[in-house]
This record gives structure tokens, sequence and C-alpha cells, in this order.
């Protein structure tokens, strides 16, 4: 199958008491776009659901944030292949179950997060004790409060000088600057290198004058004062951190011990995500007293299956129309297994437009081709394979994104073998290293066609014929849309004259020296058919000059935009040139596979030789593989995006967005018809 599915515009007029239950059968159903042409009236108005949906939005966030606690406090364990599992498939009941019990699992989500925030703020005191106890370390030493009151006639002042000061620095200090004052006494508590902490005792009296002279020279009193002698306020403080850090053990043990509630709230965020999406729809739907309407497109094929399944149900009233001729229809593709794994190449270059045909199952063909030929090495083409294939088998509900990547890489894998097989390259040479290092006899796998290292000009002319027949394909696809829409002018004047000049073109270049110069072959064509050649090639060049202007009416102006078209020549040259990369590519692959295996062999036959040998030809070859793999994927894309999609595709379309339940963590069994 290769198409862009039909669609058809349906519009259902049914009584506003099934009008949740009708949306949650078509979100269930998941095969209609939800798009409104009718405009306001005075019977019809829209519902305000906007603090519905902010609620609902804000249930499914408070639940997410649980499950990220959750994630954080109990792990769930995880192979490293988790982000190919999919979403899990969960049975009807479970899930209604869990909308029964929802208040609850609310109540279990806030309970998560309020444990969470407990913890913070258990791990901000911690934090706040030991600042304070770095404080305080440097008057460990101090067996005084640091706010001991002194007698009734003596003062003890804390603080800190400048590092390096030594006491007799201080007591000249004060000497110096209040000789009046005797019985002063310093202690030095402690020092550091920038700080000399110290407890200075002096007379009641003369405590303003002794603060003012140490000032003088540094003098600051201690950031912190503590009620207790320092070593027991800090004895006391480390009890206190031990005492939150039991605190914060006991809230995760908590938070763990409600993990058996994790699946029960990835339901419950899905749950009010899908509700929040339906009073969206619901905000747009035209409603009077009783009845409301719901407009959008359905494909072609799945209309009749909405109709039975609201029919049978609900009273109501079903339109089914064809689109009008100006209406964009959204773009929905349905390709065969092959074709659809090509289909995300194409999305990242744009959908079909209106009127375009879906090119993908014909892309596909070429892009496995064009791939293959690429990495052409029949040993990575089996690794890839093989990988892609067990991933599918083995992930069965992977994204439908990811399924089609893989499905895509599996061919181009199998491609790549059978490329492989013709070219011979099995690990690039390393069947005849191995033999010939290891065994003292050289064996190899002998091509089935030729060695690209070999015969390069031979995969150069290959290279070019398999480039022309892929540009003259995409001509053929824009020939046969200018048939299908009945424009036969443009059809002879834009298709069939530029085959003519480019068939002739081929005909005269071919049988030419510069042509056997590079294939390395002389091919000589009867006299009719050279002749044939050159008048393919006038007849062309003469009718594109007259006739690819030929919406002006102007004749001179006419000629000049032809005789412009047919330099376009030139852009067909620089396209068959392209497809040198095939070459450029395939070469490159065989040639780095080689050099890992030459190195890999230069320690030579010995138990070393053998290990290394076997270390490099891993290594080396994984390396080979994703650098080529990756070079492979980006220049089969461009060979398709420019050269293949430029003669006939322009894309443009706008993607199938159907209203359907969009959840996060787990899908349920729906009886879906899309």
């Amino acid at each position: 199958v290769m198409a862009v599915l039909q669609m058809q515009r349906i519009s259902i007029c049914a009584l506003k008491k099934n009008r949740k239950a009708i949306l949650e059968k078509l979100q269930a159903m998941g095969v209609m776009e939800i798009n409104h042409i009718l405009e306001d009236d005075e019977d019809f108005h829209r519902m305000d659901t906007a603090n519905a949906r902010i609620s609902f939005d804000k249930a499914a966030s408070s639940a997410d944030k649980a499950l990220d606690i959750l994630q954080e406090y109990a792990p769930k364990k995880q192979s490293m292949f988790s982000a190919l599992e999919g979403k899990d498939l969960v049975e009807q009941e479970v899930y209604e179950q869990i909308i029964r019990d929802k208040e609850r699992l609310l109540k279990t989500a806030s309970k998560i997060q309020a444990l969470d925030r407990e913890q913070a703020e258990e791990k901000a005191e911690i934090l706040k004790l030991e600042n304070t106890i770095e404080g305080l370390n440097p008057w460990l030493n101090l067996d005084a409060p640091m706010n001991y009151g002194g007698t009734a006639h003596t003062v003890m002042l804390p603080g800190t000088m400048p590092g390096g000061t030594t006491m007799e620095q201080v007591y000249d200090l004060v000497a110096e600057q209040a000789p009046e004052v005797d019985g002063v006494e310093v202690h030095e508590i402690s020092v550091e290198q920038d700080s000399t902490y110290l407890a200075v005792f002096c007379l009641r009296k003369d405590a303003e004058k002794v603060e003012e002279a140490l000032r003088s020279g540094g003098f600051a009193k201690p950031a912190q004062i503590c009620g207790d002698v320092p070593a027991q306020a800090v004895e006391a403080m480390k009890e206190e951190i031990s005492a939150h850090y039991a605190k914060i053990e006991q809230i995760r043990s908590d938070v763990a011990g409600l993990a058996s509630e994790r699946e029960n709230l990835q339901l419950l965020a899905d749950y009010y995500r899908v509700r929040s999406e339906k009073y969206a729809v619901l905000g747009e739907l035209p409603q009077s007293d009783r009845t409301f309407v719901i407009s959008g497109y359905v494909p072609k094929k799945c209309v009749a299956d909405v109709e039975r399944a609201l029919k049978d149900k609900y009273d109501c009233v079903i339109d089914v129309e064809e689109l009008k001729e100006d209406e964009e229809a959204p773009v929905l593709l349905k390709n065969n297994a092959f074709a659809s794994g090509a289909e995300s190449v194409l999305t990242a270059f744009g959908l079909p437009g209106k009127g375009e045909i879906d090119p993908t199952s014909i892309m596909a063909v070429f892009y496995v081709f064009l791939f293959g030929m690429m990495l052409s090495d029949a040993a990575y083409g089996a690794i890839v394979s093989i990988a892609c294939g067990v991933l599918l088998l083995k992930f069965p509900r992977m994204s439908e994104s990811m399924k089609k990547a893989f499905q895509l890489f599996f061919w181009c894998g199998l491609s790549t073998l059978f490329w492989g097989i013709l070219f011979g390259g099995y690990f690039g040479d390393a069947i005849n290293v191995i033999s010939r290092v290891f065994f003292g006899h050289e064996v190899g796998i002998k091509p089935l066609w030729f060695a690209p290292l070999d015969d390069p000009m031979k995969l150069l002319v290959f290279s070019m014929l398999f480039g022309v027949i892929h540009l003259f394909t995409g001509l053929g696809i824009k020939g046969y849309m200018c048939l299908r829409d009945k424009k036969y002018m443009d059809f002879l004047c834009d298709v069939v004259l530029w085959y003519a000049l480019l068939i002739g073109l081929l005909i005269m270049l071919i049988p030419s020296e510069l042509f056997a110069s590079i294939a390395q072959m002389t091919i000589v064509f009867p006299p009719f058919v050279n002749t044939l050649g050159k008048v393919l090639a006038i007849v062309g060049a003469v009718g594109i000059v007259l006739m690819s202007g030929r919406s002006n009416k102007n004749f001179a102006l006419r000629l000049a935009l032809g005789a412009y078209d047919l330099y376009n020549v030139s852009g067909w040259l620089s396209d068959v040139l392209s497809y040198s990369r095939l070459l450029a590519l395939g070469l490159g692959t065989g040639v780095i596979a080689s050099v890992i295996n030459q190195m890999g062999s230069m320690a030579g036959k010995s138990v070393l030789g053998a290990i290394l040998f076997i270390v490099v030809f891993i290594f080396g070859h994984i390396f080979n593989l994703a650098i080529n793999l990756l070079g492979a994927y980006v220049h089969t894309n461009r060979l398709q995006f420019v050269e293949f999609f430029g003669k006939f595709y322009e894309g443009g379309g706008r993607e199938f967005n159907p209203f359907k339940a969009n959840t996060k963590y787990a899908d349920v069994k729906e009886e879906t018809k899309l």
C-alpha cells in the first residue's frame, strides 16, 4: 500500500447529556481530529472549561512530582533498554479502580510531597547547625560560656585579632593606647592563619578603654555568641544533628514505604492528563441548551466504525461529507511493513501537500538500496539487521517512531549484507588478515561481483548509473502526477522533453572517449542509435527553449526563460555527480576496516599479538560501524531530500493529530480501530 489516507469531514450533533460519554468514546477510539468550522451564533455558545483544566493539570502535575520524589528515594531499577520498553498496557478494570480511588491517591501524592518538604527542612536545620559548629570550633578551648558576664569587678572580652598577633603585641597595644589601665590579662584560645582568638580579662571600670585600645589593633567581637561553654554547646549540637539525620532516615523510609503506589500514581497522572485534554475539546464545542455539535476529520476507512460506535448507543445525527476543493486536510500516511519504516525520513522533509502523492514506498526501495551500497560490509550489515530484529521482537511496545526507525535499519542492514557479499567485505579484509597472520595460509571470500578497492572506477560508473535511475524515477513521478491531474501540456513540456534531452545526451556521452577513459571500457552503438541520440537531444533542447516559458505571452521573454531553464542541465549534471558519494562512502568503510585489521595484526603471531588483535578489532570495528552508519544515514537522506525530492516533491502537508488519550506512563486496553 502507498497512500495518503483519504479524509472526510464528520459532524456529530447529539444531546448535551451525552457529550462527556461521546467525547470519551471518541478519545478512546483516537481516530478523529477535532476541527470546528461552525461559527458562534445566538443559539450556540462555548463553555468555559479553563478552571476545570487548571485543576486537572495541577492534579496530574502533583502525581508527576510525587513520582519523581519516589524515583529519588526508592529508585525503580531500569535496564539499559528501558527507553525501548514503551508504555505498559493495563486492563480497563485496573484503570477504573484507579479512577474510583483517585481522592485517596491524590492525598498520597500530597503526603509524598509533604515528606519531601520535611526532609528539605531537616537538611536545612543540619546545615544551620554545622555552620554554627564551624563558627564555634576555634573557641573549643574556652572553658567559660562566651557570654560570660564576669564577676562584680571583672569582665571577659572574647574576640579575634589579625593573624600572627602575639600576646606580647596585645599587652603592648593596651599599654600604649590605655597607659592608665592595669590588671589586664590576655588568654590565647586558638590560632588560625588569618585570625588569633583571644579572651581578654580586665576590671569592669576599664572595659570600655581596653576594648577601644584593642579595636585600634584590629580587635573584633565574635560573629556568634553562645550561652554555653563552646565544647558543651558543640556536643549538644552534634547530638541534635544526629537526631535530624535519624528523622531524615525515618522520612526516607516512610516515602519508600509508599513506593508500592508508584503504578497507581502513574495511572492517576495519566487519568488527569487525559481529562484535561477532554475538557480542552469540551471548551471548543458549540452547545445549545440541549444539544452540542462536534466536527472534524476522520480517515474514510474509520468513518463506519465511528458511526457504529455512536449511533448504536446515543441519540445523535452524524453527517459525513467529502472535503471542499480548497480545504487543506491533515495528512495520515498508510504504508506496508517495508515502507512504513521510511515514513520518518519523509516526515523529516515534510508531509505530502495538497494533491501530492505519498512517495514513501518508492523512496524506501531506493533508500535501502543506496544505504546498503554506502555501508557495504556484509558483517556490519548482519550486525545491524540482527540487532534491530532482536530489539523489535523483544520490545513489541516500543514507541511508534522508534519501531519505524528500527524497521528501516533492519532492511538497511539486509541491504548492507547483500552489497557486502557482492563486494566481498566481511569486517573489511579480516578473513584474509587473520588467516595470513595467525594460520600462515591466506584464505578469503571472493566478492560475488567485484572488489571496489581494486576497481573504484567501475563502482563510480555504477554509482552514476544508479543515480540516473533514481533521478529519472523522480521525474517519472512528476509525469505521473501531471497525467493524473490531466495536465497534458505540463507532462509533455516538463517531463517528456527533459527525458528526450537527457537520454539523447547520455547516448552521445557513452561512446565518447571521455566516458571510455572514466569507465575503462569502450561501448560502441550502431550508427542509427548515435543518430537517435542526437535527434532526441536536439528535439529536447529546442522544445525546452520554446515551451518552458509557455505561460508568458512575450515571445522574446519566453525564449529567454526557456534558455534559462535549459541551463538547468548543469543542475542535472551536479545531481548525477552527487552519487559519487556512494563510491566515497563505500570505499571509506572498506579502507578504514582494512587499516584496523592491519593495526591489529602488527604484533604478529603470538599470544600478545592475538590479544592485541582482538582488542583493536573489537574497538576499531565498533568505531568504524558507528561512524559509517551515521555517514550512510546522513548521505542517503541527502540523496532523497535534495536530488530525488527536488524533481517532483514539495511537501508542506499538516500532520493528522487525532483527539486521543495522550498518556505518559501506560495505555489502557481499548478497541481502537486505526
